[in-house]
C-alpha cells in the first residue's frame, strides 16, 4: 500500500507553512505545519468565486483553523477529522500542524492559483 510521511517526503518551506506533500492512488496527501498565520484569500484570486473548488478531508494535530463559505464559516481545532466542500477560503492559525487528503486533479487549480500569486508577489 502507498504511504507517505514526514521521513519519506522532504518538506517543502513555502516561509510560514513548512508542507510535506505525495500522492497516494488518486489523492494528495498534505502534511502541514503553519509557522505563521495564512490567510488564504489573497492567493484564491484567481479561482472561481474566489474561492478554492476543490474538496479536502483531514485531521488536525495541532491548533486552530477556519473555512469560509459564502454563507458560513466551519472551525476545526486539534483533534477534530473534518471535511470541506467546494467554495472555501481557510485560515491557519499559527502553530497549526494538519494532515489533508484531496484529489489530486482538483487540486491542480488551486496550486496553481497559489503559484501564481506567490510568483507575482515574490
Amino acid at each position: 500500500m502507498p504511504k507517505i510521511s514526514k521521513e519519506t517526503v522532504e518538506a517543502q518551506d513555502y516561509g510560514g507553512v513548512k508542507v510535506h506533500e505525495g500522492e497516494v492512488g488518486e489523492y494528495t496527501v498534505n502534511i502541514l505545519s503553519f509557522q505563521e498565520t495564512q490567510d488564504m484569500t489573497p492567493m484564491f484570486t484567481g479561482l472561481p468565486e474566489g474561492r478554492c473548488q476543490c474538496p479536502h478531508w483531514g485531521y488536525v494535530l495541532k491548533g486552530r483553523q477556519s473555512w469560509r463559505f459564502a454563507d458560513h464559516e466551519e472551525v476545526f481545532e486539534a483533534g477534530d477529522a473534518f471535511y470541506v466542500g467546494p467554495g472555501h477560503i481557510p485560515v491557519f492559525e499559527a502553530g497549526t500542524e494538519m494532515i489533508q487528503f484531496s484529489p489530486t486533479q482538483e487540486l491542480k487549480a488551486t496550486d496553481e492559483a497559489i503559484r501564481k500569486y506567490m510568483e507575482a508577489n515574490a
